[in-house]
């Protein structure tokens, strides 16, 4: 998979492909401002893709509701990520969704302390020294959110990519925890 380079869309691509039971999936390491910068051969033409037999195994990838967000974040034992910008979590702005701050117990890690604007991974032991940094403990649960699910699945890739095959999204994000109105929100750091 590859994507303009910032990894955002690859990334979603990626997980949504897993999630469906397919493998092996890959995204292109800078995407593909990466493959041209390197020279690597480019062509215009439309392939015509040859038939094939897909196999669709849903839930091959561990996902997350907002019950089991509240739990995750609550519960002490693992780590809810909220991968949104700082002011979005502590509720300062909200560009998109009616309600403003974060799932109670989550723990703020925006998207560009583990991948740069250029779509590029650290390596696997800088990604694991940053995941723990925020808290993320090596055999604890962890899953990550965002506004709607996009970010936070380049976030389960970073995980991923530093040994968390296990490492769940909340698919609906922000978007889906707020809709609700009997669900608490906080704000602040």
């Amino acid at each position: 998979m590859y994507d303009g380079g910032d990894a955002l869309g690859a990334a979603r691509a990626w997980w949504t492909l897993r999630w469906a039971g397919h493998r092996p999936v890959r995204v292109l390491h800078g995407g593909f401002p990466a493959w041209v910068a390197a020279g690597l051969p480019r062509s215009t033409d439309v392939p015509t893709p040859a038939p094939g037999d897909v196999t669709v195994r849903p839930g091959e990838l561990p996902v997350l509701d907002a019950a089991s967000a509240a739990v995750l974040a609550a519960g002490g034992d693992g780590t809810l990520l909220d991968v949104r910008a700082a002011a979005r979590y502590r509720g300062e702005q909200e560009p998109i969704d009616p309600v403003a701050g974060h799932v109670p117990g989550a723990v703020n890690l925006p998207a560009g302390e583990y991948v740069g604007p250029d779509g590029r991974f650290p390596s696997p032991g800088a990604l694991r020294v940053r995941f723990a940094a925020a808290g993320v403990a090596d055999a604890a649960p962890v899953g990550a959110y965002c506004g709607s699910g996009v970010t936070a699945a380049q976030a389960v890739l970073a995980l991923h990519l530093a040994g968390r095959p296990d490492a769940a999204l909340y698919v609906g994000s922000w978007s889906n925890w707020v809709a609700d109105g009997s669900r608490p929100v906080a704000t602040g750091g």
